[in-house]
């Protein structure tokens, strides 16, 4: 199964640079949007250890898989925090 770009998508292009197999474009009716092409997205396999849309995405919950799952689910993309004791 391929991955899919969610309507939370903000365009910010960093998906569609680093794509391997050029599986990325963009949505023609919503310009500011990305969507992945189906066909065209192994989710890296043979290219990379981990996604690469994934891995860029500076967005939560906007990639999710075949499954609806998000790749990056709220909260995982929050900074840490710098200096703090633990």
């Amino acid at each position: 199964m391929s991955f899919a770009i969610t309507d939370k998508c903000v365009g910010c292009h960093a998906c569609f640079l680093v794509c391997p197999n050029h599986a990325v474009y963009q949505d023609p009716e919503v310009s500011r949007q990305f969507r992945i092409h189906p066909k065209r997205c192994d989710q890296c396999e043979g290219h990379y250890e981990e996604s690469q849309c994934a891995s860029i995405c500076p967005v939560e919950e906007a990639i999710v898989d075949g499954f609806k799952h998000p790749l990056n689910p709220v909260g995982s993309l929050q900074p840490e925090q710098i200096g703090r004791d633990s």
